[in-house]
């Protein structure tokens, strides 16, 4: 599933072609949307949001709420260019002057009004974007530390969307390695020093993932790679899918275990366990 870095990018290449435009044509595939598709039809789109996994069209009076899923997929055409050929089925199609913005797969899709919004089962329980504009490291770390999250442990706790929007399976592991703490550990164990890393972690992963689209590891040793021959896949990510490979870091053995139900992947060297956490565990 698409974590926030790769919808926000989705999102931007979709505003390009979309925000500031008259969607000349509005198409669903679902039946108990086709009012919508004569009501949308001729309105000018006023912008397109990414908000944690989901995005949302925005007309005038309503939006279309899209979340991807497991095999949602967008597809951006110019005015000129033929339709993909695929056998994904196509469910949702916006045509503006600038071109064709064609939502295959995804199943999850209406349209919500303001109080819609407010109540949606995804939305309304959505903690901050992780990529929000003007989020800052400090309201990160206030939110860890805050009572309502700073008992429960940093592998549940960074997959739990009312936590930090957008946040997902891959940039957990990442965040993790980043802050050199292990999966059991809470926020309230952590000291001072400890508590601001986290957030700076976990600030920077998500940023350098959207910045890079989707590479986590450190940016010099991705120059060193690259240099010594390391394709994007081998040298992407610093831990995650790593199982069995070298740190990059101290050359420890990459582990792999499952955490709610997720795969998660540390270094035990640079991600030492936790008093918590006895010495090998996740």
């Amino acid at each position: 599933m698409p974590e926030g870095p790769e919808v926000h990018r989705a999102a931007d290449r979709i505003r390009r072609y979309l925000a500031g435009q008259v969607a000349e044509e509005v198409w669903f595939a679902f039946e108990h949307l086709q009012a919508w598709a004569d009501e949308l039809s001729g309105q000018p789109v006023e912008g397109v949001e990414a908000r944690g996994k989901a995005f949302l069209i925005r007309f005038q009076q309503v939006a279309i709420y899209v979340h991807l899923q497991l095999y949602g997929r967008w597809e951006l055409r110019r005015p000129s260019s033929r339709d993909p050929v695929t056998r994904r089925s196509l469910r949702l199609r916006v045509v503006t002057p600038k071109g064709r913005a064609l939502l295959y797969s995804a199943s999850e899709i209406e349209v919500l009004d303001r109080e819609d919004e407010a109540e949606h089962p995804y939305l309304c329980k959505l903690g901050p974007d992780v990529l929000q504009t003007g989020l800052v490291a400090a309201a990160i770390q206030e939110r860890y530390l805050s009572q309502r999250f700073r008992r429960r442990s940093l592998g549940a706790l960074l997959l739990d969307q009312s936590f930090l929007g957008g946040v997902g399976n891959y940039l957990r592991s990442e965040i993790l390695f980043e802050a050199g703490l292990p999966p059991r550990a809470r926020p309230a164990d952590l000291d001072a020093f400890q508590a601001k890393e986290l957030a700076r972690a976990t600030l920077t992963i998500c940023r350098r993932a959207y910045q890079t689209g989707g590479i986590t590891n450190d940016p010099e040793r991705v120059v060193d790679l690259e240099g010594q021959g390391y394709k994007r896949r081998a040298l992407r990510w610093s831990v995650f899918g790593r199982a069995g490979a070298p740190c990059w870091v101290c050359g420890a053995e990459i582990m792999r275990s499952e955490v709610g139900g997720r795969r998660l992947y540390r270094c035990p060297i640079c991600q030492p366990a936790s008093d918590r956490s006895p010495a090998g565990s996740t």
